[in-house]
């Protein structure tokens, strides 16, 4: 127990620490402002973490009083559309440090407390994981403001040299998707099931900034061969012509990146496309979106062990050398990390950019939500499309080759790219 209390503490410590520096770099108007209808301000996530975290954790398991029911209703994500929180009656930044650093003191003293069963350490991991994701979408909310630089980070380097394959086979065979046994898994990767899928080839590494110009300049938008129908009036009514944040410069194409302006890098992983776009490259080049079950299989299935791994170098969690996970602000070129290579051939799986599938988000047989309805169950309406595999904006715990994020195919400001796959034989 003390071994579990000790890493859940330290992932909650460092979520909230990520969560200071993500807001504590602003001044308060900036933290107050929207800086998108498709965001929250980021004063809202301030608080709205350290509610999550009272009502879970402090009232829940700890059985204490409640230290603010009045925010109850204020920070519940889905009585209000992020469009409409500026108008609420939101904590002040100082109110909300306030209020978190509160709420954080009883948490530890009820986590101190508890006795480790199994309902116990799934609350606390899930609410280290939930603060983990809002960081992500404070980081995401940071790239749409507008105005100076605040945020800084190294710039990755390729770590290989060019010239593993341009896609790998994933035999046919059976393999067991989601997680069985991992106390981390959120109730949308469980329960673990069998799934039986036919031979398939998938890109060894995601499609590049590069490739994806060259699907520009062919003429990739304007051909409707390439869209869906829904696509075609996205784009039409969106006026899509390139990924978000790029602009073309003297001919080249730049992109906005955290407040700087620079040159689109082609060898990295194209980003900021949404499922419509990404599917319609995969049309142009000849080949489609992987499902979901694909995309985790060529993650995880070792055929020769005869076993599916937790992730796609092993059960070790991910360090440096495996995967791009949050200590930069940009992806690292494709085709880097082979530490981290499945058994299959494909690199990147994990880290560097959430990877759209075709497949749309729904519970496995068997599902049985938690810690309630409203966290996964609800978007279980077609609306939704699966990405996998985290981005360099993501935590490494959350990020393993069973977690699935979910969002609206019209989608552009998450850290979002892709890679493409086509039916062997």
């Amino acid at each position: 127990m003390t071994d579990f209390k000790t890493r859940a503490a330290g992932s909650l410590d460092a979520a909230r620490r990520r969560t200071r520096a993500l807001t504590d770099c602003l001044d308060d108007a900036e933290l107050l402002a929207q800086h998108s209808p498709l965001m929250s301000p980021l004063v809202w996530d301030l608080a709205h973490v350290g509610n999550v975290e009272e009502v879970h954790l402090v009232r829940r398991l700890g059985h204490r009083p409640a230290i603010r029911p009045d925010l109850d209703e204020v920070y519940d994500a889905f009585e209000h559309p992020r469009a409409e929180r500026p108008a609420l009656p939101l904590l002040s930044p100082t109110e909300a440090r306030d209020y978190i650093d509160t709420v954080r003191a009883q948490a530890f003293d009820v986590l101190d407390s508890l006795e480790g069963d199994a309902e116990e350490r799934r609350t606390v991991l899930f609410l280290a994981q939930h603060e983990h994701q809002h960081g992500e979408t404070m980081l995401a909310t940071h790239q749409l403001r507008e105005g100076e630089a605040v945020l800084t980070a190294p710039r990755p380097q390729a770590s290989a040299p060019p010239g593993p394959p341009v896609e790998v086979l994933v035999e046919h065979g059976a393999f067991m998707m989601g997680a069985a046994t991992d106390e981390w898994a959120l109730d949308n990767e469980r329960p673990a099931h069998v799934v039986d899928i036919p031979a398939f080839w998938i890109d060894t590494s995601p499609v590049t900034a590069a490739e994806y110009g060259r699907f520009i300049d062919d003429g990739g938008y304007e051909d409707q061969r390439w869209w869906t129908a829904e696509g075609r009036k996205h784009r039409t009514e969106a006026r899509l012509e390139a990924p978000l944040f790029w602009r073309k410069e003297g001919g080249l194409w730049a992109r906005r990146r955290f407040g700087r302006t620079e040159p689109v890098p082609g060898d990295q992983p194209v980003m900021h496309v949404s499922w419509y776009e990404a599917d319609a490259y995969a049309r142009w080049a000849g080949r489609r979106l992987p499902t979901e079950a694909e995309w985790e299989k060529a993650a995880r299935w070792d055929r020769s062990a005869g076993l599916t791994r937790r992730n796609p170098w092993g059960e070790e969690d991910a360090d440096t050398d495996h995967a791009g996970l949050g200590r930069h602000l940009e992806p690292a070129p494709s085709g880097s990390f082979p530490a981290g290579e499945s058994p299959c051939g494909a690199r990147q799986m994990i880290g560097d950019v959430w990877e759209w599938t075709s497949s749309d988000f729904d519970g496995y047989p068997g599902f049985r939500p938690y810690p309630g309805p409203d966290y996964s169950e609800v978007f279980f309406d077609g609306r939704y499309k699966v990405l996998r595999g985290g981005s360099f904006g993501t935590h490494p715990d959350n990020a393993r080759a069973t977690f699935r994020n979910w969002d609206f195919p019209v989608r552009r400001q998450i850290f979002a790219g892709f890679r493409t796959a086509r039916d062997a034989g």
